[in-house]
């Protein structure tokens, strides 16, 4: 089952940033990641407005996302984001084809 990325992201320092953008393409790949939205303007429909960066991935099941934070090379790379920017990110697991049952729960 696919698992969605979703990273928030108010950056401080843009040029710093670039050099983790620069890097995470091919990491994300390598890990079985591809782009869905990548920094694109947010449209706020309700609530507070939306001012930061967005980014969502797509990656074939949620163990595929956290494999990529735990190789070395992302590590080095997330120290440039880090130190550029405050962030938020998650993974959700995607729900089955036929959309499922909603949570009960929720």
């Amino acid at each position: 089952m696919p698992a969605y990325l979703v990273a928030k992201v108010a950056v401080h320092d843009p040029e710093t940033y670039l050099k983790y953008a620069a890097r995470t393409p091919a990491l994300i790949a390598r890990h079985g990641g591809r782009f869905l939205t990548r920094g694109t303007p947010v449209t706020t429909l309700e609530g507070m407005p939306f001012n930061d960066r967005m980014v969502i991935v797509e990656f074939p099941s949620a163990a595929h996302a956290e494999a990529l934070f735990k190789d070395p090379e992302y590590d080095d790379a997330a120290m440039f984001r880090r130190g550029a920017s405050v962030a938020q990110i998650v993974v959700q697991d995607g729900v089955a084809a036929g959309g499922g049952a909603p949570d009960p729960q929720v």
